[in-house]
């Protein structure tokens, strides 16, 4: 239990007891209540403490996480929340921090945007373990999200995410390059991926976008700057609540909409895509590039299934892709004579001879054949009727957001 200053940067913007199991216990003092997180409702100077913690919580490493409780155990620690306060709740995707009260740390001197941070968490998050304590905890992996096994690395002076694959096919790293690639054929913003091998294991690799300068905020968190009428769809609501920050963020919907119907990504949740803000100004700069596409293209399904495209869930704002689809404003931008080679694209990702230990012949070839359907089917629906109106029908009371947070 002791006393921080919740910080964005160089600004103060709360006073608040903490505890590292049970949270902010008490919120002392408010400072610069339009820094603290979005969708943190204040009224009356006075900070909504449960919205707060939640938020806090949110920055921890999931218990779902790959691995995890080996992880803990190694660092001989309970829970992942522990790891939080160690590092001062920095993050390689904001400028939030904690800094204990009566101290002169200053965020220039222990940001990971431009100070070295320590490999020990990422390697015991990997399963390298270091076997004799004394670990450095300063490590943005302390503040990563997602169940996939990951970890912040500096590669040639960047700030480089990997990421892994689930059993057995381990398809996420590859998935992650093939929507890339795709993205890069239609011209939709993107964050580049590309495969590293690390003792015979596939991981995929990308530099943060995030800079010292900007926010990264979910649109979970976008998602809670106003109240969700029951009579608005999900997908309207989000439009709304980013209208009011002076974002249109239906073209970016659009192109992110296409590229999932595409690869029939799977986990397109709130927490994975959003908008950027200027985190001195707060100045609101527009929707994130495409990232995190890696669920996808039947990741986990057998070549039966992923061919009779069977039990494709859809995520975040209809139950299936072909209803999702109808949200789309235009379908104008899209020239489909770039996708005709995407077949040869999905061999060439899966083609060094390591995949074969992972993945068949077989699947690949149902991986392309599925994904060049749909791409015909899109095509056709395109051809048919560029523009849809925005449809709240059947997506008022079973389809909502909070299903679709992990």
């Amino acid at each position: 239990m002791g006393n921080y200053i919740l910080m964005h940067k160089s600004t103060p913007v709360i006073k608040m007891e903490l505890d590292e199991l049970e949270g902010i216990t008490r919120i002392l003092s408010v400072y610069a209540p339009e820094h603290l997180p979005i969708g943190i409702p204040v009224k009356k100077n006075t900070v909504d403490k449960k919205a707060l913690n939640l938020w806090w919580a949110d920055r921890s490493i999931p218990s779902s996480r790959s691995g995890v409780q080996e992880a803990l155990d190694e660092l001989g620690l309970a829970d992942t929340r522990l790891l939080l306060v160690r590092s001062f709740g920095l993050s390689l995707s904001d400028q939030y921090w904690i800094k204990p009260e009566h101290t002169d740390l200053q965020w220039e001197k222990i940001n990971f945007f431009d100070n070295a941070f320590s490999d020990d968490i990422g390697n015991v998050l990997f399963g390298l373990k270091k076997g004799q304590g004394n670990f450095d905890f300063s490590s943005p992996d302390n503040t990563s999200d997602g169940c996939l096994k990951k970890r912040w690395k500096i590669i040639d002076g960047k700030r480089c995410l990997l990421k892994g694959g689930s059993n057995p096919f381990r398809q996420q790293p590859f998935n992650e390059v093939i929507a890339s690639k795709i993205m890069d054929k239609l011209g939709i913003e993107h964050i580049p991926y590309s495969i590293l091998w690390d003792n015979d294991m596939p991981y995929s690799v990308c530099e943060d976008f995030v800079t010292k300068e900007l926010d990264l905020v979910s649109a979970w968190r976008i998602f809670q700057t106003r109240k969700k009428r029951n009579d608005v769809s999900v997908y309207q609501h989000y439009v709304n609540c980013c209208s009011e920050l002076g974002v249109n963020v239906v073209p970016a919907l659009d192109r992110m909409i296409v590229l999932d119907y595409i690869i029939a990504n799977e986990d397109r949740h709130l927490n994975n895509f959003g908008l950027l803000r200027n985190a001195e100004t707060l100045q609101w700069l527009g929707a994130s590039p495409v990232f995190d596409s890696g669920s996808s293209l039947g990741y986990n399904k057998v070549p039966f299934d992923i061919l009779g495209e069977r039990e494709i869930i859809c995520k975040p704002f209809k139950k299936t892709h072909d209803e999702q689809l109808k949200l789309i404003s235009s379908f104008d931008w899209i020239d489909f004579g770039q996708l005709q080679d995407v077949g040869a694209i999905i061999r060439q990702v899966f083609g060094d001879e390591r995949v074969s230990n992972f993945i068949d012949q077989k699947r690949i070839d149902v991986i392309v054949q599925s994904t060049e359907k749909r791409i015909q089917k899109l095509q056709a629906f395109a051809n048919q009727k560029k523009i849809y109106s925005i449809s709240t029908e059947n997506d008022v009371t079973e389809n909502i957001a909070e299903n679709y947070l992990n």
